[in-house]
């Protein structure tokens, strides 16, 4: 990137049209996201510690789930948005018939066991009587709820990487809003409803988990748009597709549900070395989500973007808007980050409407948003290198090398001697944890983006354009 002019990463217009109409929509989508766990979180924490301690629990599994899913429709992204670029809609088809039949067999497994097994699955992270009893009211609810989000997070992904973003949206407002109504009603027993606690919510979350699928299939069956089609042309799986998307796929399924595990075991050792610093990090996971909303839409704007012109052959209008991506998002993590830090106490403070957490537990959920903004510029380079830039340009497996190594062999050691060994105050852990894992993956990961070598299209049209690029 050297000798490159300010003008030249932001004066360019198109860039920025195209990342207002991609990036806001997903953004958008997101945040109504984060809120649907925010007001989950918020009804629940007027519950007390408890109650907030056992969802986060039970959480953890539907966020191992959501990992292997956000890998399988990452990886999906990747074929869509370039075979999108190369306008092969027969390819996009099956690419979204066969990641809708592997999304669907992983959720049979997750189903299964958590119905069956859920209090051997929660009393993995915690020993503590009540919290479990709590935790496995609310999974076995919940659980039902996972073929709903396998289907909708797969239709989504089709329909944004083909440049559908407003449907997803509108969906997710629609889920988001019932979802409010419904906790109100069965959380604390309006409307003529007896109150349910944990279980409202759940059965909450469950009903407007349906609605996301059933809408995304039956507006698009009605708009005749890309998710329009005979089953043929969606299952008929030709081999040499399959092998192609299956050896593309996997290591981006991996990277996530290693990412996805190690984060699960981080957080099994936040829990059992301190519930009070777990219910802490519950409060921040939910800001966490908020915070990481533009970053999500500005992600998902760079797949969109950098895959189709990967996949038309348009490879140095690609490699320009990676480099654009890739010094934009650092400067708004600093903007972001500088919001949290001026209020993070009073935001911290709306936890505690109903006075049910202890005050050790607000002022440490302060101290670790405080943590987590500080990060936010550095942790957030590798998140859009792998998934924005190099996932879309054809490289799914070195984002597997660089997470799995600064997860598996640093942070989560570093973490479990940090508790285990030297008992360090928890707000001390998080940060190491974020440190051993972050600064080394930006490095790889900037080093590795300036080699190009991520370049790598699935498309005949793209082959062919990194041809004429290296060739200049």
């Amino acid at each position: 990137m050297n000798h490159i002019k300010f003008s030249q990463l932001f004066g360019d217009a198109p860039f920025w049209r195209r990342v207002m109409k991609l990036g806001l929509p997903i953004a958008l989508q997101n945040l109504l996201s984060a809120s649907y766990s925010l007001v989950d979180t918020l009804m629940i924490a007027g519950l007390g510690s408890v109650a907030l301690s056992a969802v986060g629990m039970a959480g953890q599994w539907s966020f191992l789930f959501n990992m292997l899913l956000f890998g399988i429709c990452s990886a999906a992204s990747m074929f869509v948005s370039q075979y999108w670029g190369s306008k092969e809609h027969d390819k996009i088809k099956r690419s979204a018939g066969l990641t809708i039949l592997i999304t669907c067999s992983l959720c049979t497994v997750f189903v299964f066991c958590l119905a069956l097994f859920p209090k051997a699955f929660v009393g993995f992270l915690t020993d503590d009587p009540t919290i479990a009893a709590a935790a496995v009211d609310y999974l076995r609810i919940i659980v039902w709820a996972y073929p709903a989000t396998a289907l909708t997070l797969t239709l989504g992904a089709v329909l944004r990487a083909c440049e559908y973003v407003k449907l997803p949206t509108v969906v997710s407002a629609i889920s988001t809003l019932l979802n409010v109504c419904l906790n109100y009603v069965f959380i604390f027993g309006k409307l003529g409803m007896s109150a349910m606690g944990t279980r409202g919510a759940a059965l909450a979350s469950l009903i407007s988990a349906w609605v996301g699928p059933v809408l995304l299939i039956s507006v698009s069956l009605l708009r005749r748009n890309i998710l329009y089609g005979k089953p043929r042309e969606f299952f008929a799986i030709p081999k040499e597709f399959f092998g192609l998307f299956v050896r593309r796929a996997t290591p981006v399924v991996f990277n996530e549900s290693m990412w996805g595990l190690g984060t699960f075991l981080l957080n099994a050792i936040y829990t059992n070395y301190d519930p009070v610093g777990y219910a802490a990090r519950t409060i921040l996971s939910t800001f966490e989500n908020i915070a990481f909303v533009a970053f999500v839409g500005l992600c998902n704007a760079a797949c969109i973007m950098i895959g189709k012109s990967v996949g038309e052959g348009k490879i140095e209008r690609a490699v320009g808007d990676a480099r654009r991506f890739t010094c934009l998002v650092p400067v708004v993590s600093v903007f972001a980050g500088l919001c949290i830090i001026l209020l993070r106490h009073p935001l911290v403070q709306i936890f505690n409407m109903g006075s049910n957490l202890a005050p050790e537990t607000l002022s440490l959920a302060a101290k670790l948003m405080f943590v987590y903004a500080m990060e936010l510029p550095v942790r957030n380079i590798p998140y859009i290198q792998i998934v924005g830039i190099f996932r879309p340009g054809g490289d799914t497996a070195t984002g597997v090398r660089y997470d799995l190594f600064c997860l598996w062999l640093m942070s989560l050691p570093v973490t479990y001697v940090c508790a285990n060994v030297f008992a360090l105050p928890f707000e001390v852990i998080f940060f190491l944890m974020y440190v051993s894992e972050d600064y080394l993956k930006t490095f790889l990961c900037l080093r590795h983006f300036r080699s190009r070598k991520w370049l790598r299209p699935v498309t005949d049209e793209g082959k062919a354009g990194l041809a004429a690029y290296k060739s200049k």
